[in-house]
């Protein structure tokens, strides 16, 4: 037998959420991205020792994104980037956030909320990382070594990109059109 519950929060109970992220960034203020990354890292370590439900499993696999896009050589987040990630990691590296996480089955609850805000506010740096992880592990596989033997930078993961886009745009306009010349070409033929 399984249970669903939804929670719905409102503006209200979001800026509880928003505010114990502040107070976290206040606290964490001379930590360093190391430090915040550890801490946050923590809290992943922590949840596999413990039964949690789907919901914050799943929402833990982001937490570990955000942590990975920092510390990945890689991946050489910008600057700005990288301070918007580490602000939304401390929270984590916060221990005395809303609920204990040694409290069972709801401890990770909040962390869960937090993750969900952090990735709707991160959610196209979370994606595009994704993205180069996969394409980096792909290339591994490609080349039948190890992943971590793979020097992939960012710029390396774009050009692939801009080469693939191209091609795709070139596989389009042949068979989008059956003469091969331009002047022929201004029409499609049907």
């Amino acid at each position: 037998m399984s249970l669903q519950i939804t929670i719905d929060l409102n503006e209200a109970d979001l800026q509880f959420f928003i505010d114990a992220a502040k107070r976290a960034q206040a606290k964490a203020g001379n930590l360093t991205p190391k430090q915040i990354t550890d801490a946050a890292g923590k809290l992943l370590v922590d949840s596999k020792n413990v039964r949690v439900p789907e919901f914050i499993a799943s929402r833990l696999t982001k937490l570990d994104a955000m942590i990975s896009m920092v510390n990945d050589a890689g991946w050489d987040l910008s600057e700005s980037d990288k301070k918007r990630v580490l602000a939304a990691l401390t929270y984590f590296a916060d221990p005395d956030d809303v609920i204990p996480d040694n409290v069972p089955v709801l401890g990770f609850l909040d962390d869960a909320i937090m993750i969900e805000l952090c990735q709707r506010e991160l959610q196209h740096e979370i994606d595009a990382y994704e993205e180069f992880v996969a394409h980096r592990a792909a290339e591994a596989k490609a080349r039948g070594v190890d992943v971590n033997a793979i020097k992939m930078q960012r710029v390396d993961w774009l050009e692939d990109r801009r080469a693939e886009l191209q091609s795709r745009m070139d596989s389009r306009r042949r068979a989008s059109y059956l003469p091969t010349s331009f002047s022929q070409a201004l029409f499609r033929v049907t």
